[in-house]
């Protein structure tokens, strides 16, 4: 993909440029890059994909240029490649700060901003359990000294980023955040439709299986509401929970719906948000649910747990525990009252909590104070 970068002038005649890089895949983590992205007073941003082989970024990439973003795409196939083709565009763009979202995105991306001479290097890190074999965590802590500040997407993900030896005075949290505008409050709650959504990539991480057994559990007990699965991800993880859906016979319940466009109008109408997950940073798409008036149920794991308080703003339910998932779901399907109460909870605490403007300040005042050359802020 061609497309012009505009050429150096004097940084003191020019506003702060910003670098995002992360990956193509369109996770949680490309979304926040996203969102840090546009025009903003007094910075500048350039968005860097790295593409993936499993998703063609030609369509969101020419979405995303259609609302003014400037972005660029480099390629996987290795990580040499990548590091080199990010450094050239370094050396064209000339970033003042380049920030690094995810792993092992944020390994490659600051090996390139050091080999481009980028003066500040921010590392975003967005799940607390990546995979830290000693070989990437010697790097990451060798690049940690080199890097002005690093960001969990909360406070578990901080947390983990100290314990595994990332310097704590370097380590801040800023909660992630959601467009408010773009998920609107919803139906009202009896007019929504007896079903859950999932939205969530077709990963390792994810645990699309607990609910589908959750969901098969269910049906035993005469209850077969449609499951909604928005998002995309590996074919080989999606395969096998398509699998698994017609080895338990809900394959009829449980809808595959890959990418969805109009995710805000699939949760405005839905009354469950399930994120059913083996670890999370901070899980957005169970905000996004929440926000839009879902009643929110989710693995109680690092990362969700901050999310929502089990009993008051929505449920909690033991790590891949199908059987417990089954009974939450069948309470909150039974209990419209009850569980309606709990949703305008949810929703009243995901809108004054995960606001993503809040998120957006907190990130463009640090940009600023790096770009300065101005120490992290205080944990």
């Amino acid at each position: 993909m061609k497309h012009s970068l505009p050429t150096d002038s004097p940084a003191a005649s020019r506003p702060l440029r910003v670098l995002h890089f992360v990956s193509g895949g369109f996770s949680g983590a490309t979304q926040v890059a996203i969102d840090l992205c546009g025009e903003y007073p007094g910075q500048e941003t350039l968005l860097v994909l790295r593409r993936r082989a499993s998703i063609d970024p030609t369509e969101r990439v020419a979405a995303l240029r259609a609302k003014g973003l400037q972005v660029e795409v480099v390629p996987r196939w290795a990580h040499i490649v990548t590091i080199l083709a990010l450094a050239r565009l370094c050396r064209r763009w000339k970033p003042d700060v380049l920030v690094a979202h995810g792993f092992s995105e944020h390994l490659w991306g600051r090996y390139a901003g050091l080999l481009a001479g980028v003066p500040q290097l921010i590392h975003v890190e967005h799940n607390v359990r990546e995979r830290y074999r000693l070989g990437r965590l010697r790097q990451s802590l060798w690049l940690a000294q080199r890097t002005a500040c690093i960001v969990g997407v909360s406070q578990a993900v901080r947390d983990e980023l100290v314990r595994l030896g990332h310097p704590a005075e370097r380590c801040v949290a800023i909660l992630n955040g959601i467009d408010l505008n773009r998920f609107p409050p919803g139906l009202p709650w009896a007019q929504r439709e007896d079903a859950i959504v999932m939205p969530a990539r077709f990963a390792q991480q994810k645990d699309h299986a607990t609910l589908i057994r959750a969901t098969a559990l269910l049906a035993q007990q005469g209850l077969r509401p449609t499951v909604y699965l928005a998002g995309e991800g590996k074919a080989s993880w999606r395969g096998k929970a398509q699998a698994l859906a017609r080895e338990l016979g809900v394959d009829a319940q449980v809808r595959f719906l890959g990418h969805v466009a109009d995710l805000p109008a699939l949760l405005a109408r839905v009354k469950l948000c399930v994120l059913s997950t083996h670890y999370e940073g901070l899980g957005l798409g169970l905000i996004e649910g929440m926000a839009s008036g879902c009643c929110g149920i989710g693995s109680d794991v690092e990362g969700v747990r901050e999310v929502l308080t089990h009993g008051e703003t929505g449920f909690l339910v033991p790590h891949a525990d199908a059987q417990a998932l089954a009974q939450t779901l069948h309470a909150a399907l039974r209990d419209h009252a009850g569980t309606a109460r709990i949703a305008a909870a949810g929703q009243a605490h995901a809108r004054a909590t995960f606001d993503r403007q809040r998120m957006r300040q907190q990130y463009l005042d640090l940009f600023m104070r790096v770009g300065k050359g101005q120490a992290a802020p205080t944990p």
